[in-house]
Order: C-alpha cells, then structure tokens, then sequence
C-alpha cells in the first residue's frame, strides 16, 4: 500500500455511516465505465498484483448467484480458502462480501471503505457511485484475505461494470436475456457482448447456457480464448439407474475428459452446477466426487426457491427468471391456492414477469417498493388485471402484503413472494404467517 494514501484524513464513520456517506459521492446512482474505478483502484493498488492465485468472475442475466454460490461450496469442501463478492445484499450489506464461507464484519468492510475513500481523495478527487466504491472495498477485503481463489460476481452487464478490472483466470456468461434494458438496451447480440466483455484474451472462457446469442462465442473467438460450452465441453444428464441423481461430464484443459457420477440435486439449477464444476477444474481444482457430493447438498442460496413454511421466496425479476420458477414451483395440497405476492422495480418487463407467472398464479397481491425505481401497487394491479388476473390486494408495502395475506389464507394455500430482491429482502427480515384463517368469497378482488 503506498504512503501517500495515508495522507488524506477519513472520517472515523460506522459501517451504516460510511454507506449512507457513499450514496452521496457522485451525482447518479448507475454511471457506467471503468476509467474512475480503475483509477481508484491503481492508487489502492489492487491491479499491482492479484487479488488472489485464482479469479473466477460470472457474468449473465440469470444464475450468477447460484453459480457462484456452488463454485464456493465444492472448493471449499476441497480445501481452499474462498472470498467471494457478490451484490446486491438481502438483509446485511456485509452479505456481499464473505471468506471461507464467513460474511465479512462491520470492522473490516470499515477498513475497506477507508482504504477506498483515503485513495479517491489522494490528489485529485474521484468522484465514486455507491456499487463502486463497494466493489473497490470488497476487492480490497479479499486481496489482504490471503485465498486460494476469489470468486467475483458481476453487478450490471459485463464489459463495463466495476467488477471488470480485474482480470479473471476464469470468465463464465450463464446466461443472456432481457433485463436492465435501459443500460443494456434490449438486443441480445449486444447484451450477450457486454456480459462477455470480462473475457480474457487466451484465458478460458465458460458458457453455461446452450441458447447464449452467437455474439459471446464470436468475442471468446476474437480474443483466442478457450471455450468450454455447455453441451459440448461440459454437460450434465440424469441417471438412468436413479433419476434424482446426474452425471457431469467435463472437461481439462489439455482436452481430458473427466465424469463425476451420482451427483445430487442441490435445489439450483443443474446448468448452473455443471458450469462451476467445469470452471473449478479449469481453475486447477481436482474433483473428488464424495466432496462434489457433499458440497452440492448442503449449498444454500437465501431468495432462491427458499420456503419458508408455506412461503416460497424467489427475487427473480426478468421473465427468464420467472419461467424457471413457474417450473419448479409445486403444486398446492388439494383444496389450497397458489397466491403470489409480487412487488417490482419499474425498470423491469413487469408484464414479462406477470405473463410468465400467469401460468400458475391466478390469485395475487400486488405491493409498492419504495424509492424512485419503485413500482406502484396500483400499476402492478393494472398490469395483472389486463392480463387476466385476480388481484386481492394492493398493499403500500411488502410487510402490509404480509399483514393482509395472514388474515386470509388457509392451512393448504401457499405463497410466492417474487419480483424483487428488495421483495424478498423484506419479507426474510420478519416472521411469515403459516396460514389458519378461512376466505370468505372473493369480496377483495379488485376487478
């Protein structure tokens, strides 16, 4: 670390202070490009070295999560010390940052930012969003965490985002679809070339998916990156002596084959799992099959298909998202219904979302969430009514959604609770009602 980073003076703030403090630095909240960050980044020297021996970054619209989140379990069942940065958070910020299956304490993120904001004032200022200067302190955390492996998640797109200067050993795209289409524009070719901007020229590149746009094979080619794909490369198939267990076939890089039977269900997508193992084998990790066993059944992924009693919680927000859910979503018992309390950003394909879900929801409740990018409960209803729905109730917030769900459901009614990761974020952070009452009619229904 330089000594001149010492010399601008940083408030001694409280981990809650130094985030309210970042959301005031610079004029926008989403403000793409490297050049600042970089910038930042050199003076904290954390582009001198690696951050750790290996880097693994994941990129895509959907999957990232659990992609990571599997990459994470199977190396550390082998042995090495893993850091993971990953945004955005449920409950705590900390959330974001995690060592050896730890999430990072109050303490230490405060060190971060003040290793962050001593370097954005280190002569001229340096003007930092909030995602940023969190990138910058989480990058910061894992390169003094001593690793075997960092594992970083993209936030927005690829090619620009702050994750991007660093330079992956292994670059994975799970998978290209519609979202944030005010940043990334609604064409997939190029959504598919900005995700695949954090490959590398001559460094492997994974594709997790086997209907990603040609434009992310055609960057991989331009920067003679080796490709893995799924179904080529890597795939994964259900065992015919027991259909609840797969095989995962992948492949070294010196064009080895290798095939790890018996593998269970971890309760994520299975492309997903077939995509970190192939990435952890390109990282040099060996697989030992009763630690990919082990690993795969006790990976957790808070938001993802989570039940909570009756509840299941989901933050899916694009309707590729949704159709995985709609997949997966169980029946109710017999005589029960299958509510969906949904609450949206309003820069999502809302009636994407609503139609996907349509297919297994005809009961909703819709609620707002706040701020600027929030949806109203009022256009929710709008847009599910025009399509067919029944709403029930438009409620100011996810927790009054809750409060009016609890008077009415029954023993056998369940509940997804989707839309958002701030949907989620407020419903995992209070107790969720199991459901005792009966409905009487449907004297609710907003028609």
């Amino acid at each position: 670390m330089p000594d001149s980073l010492q010399t601008p003076s940083v408030p001694l703030y409280s981990l809650q202070q130094w985030l309210q403090h970042l959301e005031t630095l610079h004029p926008v909240g989403i403000d793409m490009g490297l050049e600042r960050v970089s910038q930042v980044a050199k003076r904290m020297g954390l582009l001198s070295s690696p951050i750790a021996p290996r880097v693994i970054t994941v990129a895509g619209t959907n999957g990232k999560g659990s992609t990571l989140a599997m990459i994470d379990s199977v190396a550390r069942a082998h042995g090495w010390r893993v850091g993971t940065y990953t945004s955005p958070h449920l409950l705590r910020y900390n959330e974001r940052v995690k060592i050896d299956g730890q999430e990072a304490d109050d303490q230490l993120l405060v060190q971060g930012f003040e290793q962050v904001e001593q370097a954005r004032l280190q002569g001229s200022e340096i003007s930092l969003t909030y995602f940023e200067a969190g990138t910058l302190c989480g990058l910061w955390c894992l390169s003094n965490a001593t690793l075997d492996l960092a594992v970083l998640e993209v936030g927005l797109g690829g090619r620009l985002d702050a994750v991007n200067i660093i330079d992956a050993d292994v670059a994975i795209v799970t998978t290209i679809a519609q979202d944030h289409a005010n940043f990334l524009g609604t064409d997939l070719a190029q959504i598919g070339r900005e995700k695949a901007g954090i490959f590398r020229a001559n460094r492997p590149a994974v594709l997790g998916s086997q209907t990603l746009p040609s434009s992310v094979a055609e960057c991989a080619q331009v920067l003679a990156a080796p490709m893995f794909c799924l179904g080529q490369q890597f795939a994964h198939q259900a065992m015919a002596s027991e259909p609840s267990r797969w095989r995962w076939q992948g492949q070294h890089p010196d064009g080895q084959r290798i095939v790890i039977d018996e593998l269970p269900e971890p309760g994520l997508p299975i492309d997903n799992a077939a995509t970190a193992l192939q990435a952890l084998v390109l990282a040099g990790l060996g697989l030992e099959t009763v630690l990919v066993q082990t690993a795969l059944r006790s990976v957790q992924l808070p938001g993802r298909l989570q039940w909570v009693g009756p509840w299941c919680l989901d933050v899916g927000h694009n309707p590729h998202a949704a159709e995985y859910v709609v997949r997966h979503l169980p029946q109710p018992p017999e005589g029960g219904r299958q509510w969906g309390l949904i609450g949206m950003l309003n820069d999502k394909d809302i009636d994407g979302v609503i139609q996907a879900l349509a297919s297994r929801i005809s009961d909703w409740v819709c609620v707002s969430l706040s701020g600027e990018r929030g949806c109203q409960a009022s256009e929710l209803s709008q847009r599910i009514i025009a399509q067919g729905g029944r709403v029930h109730f438009s409620a100011d917030s996810p927790q009054v959604g809750v409060d009016w769900l609890a008077q009415v459901l029954t023993p056998n009614d369940r509940v997804l609770a989707t839309g958002s990761f701030f949907t989620v974020a407020a419903l995992l952070a209070r107790p969720l009602p199991t459901g005792a009452a009966s409905l009487d009619g449907d004297g609710n229904e907003i028609r």
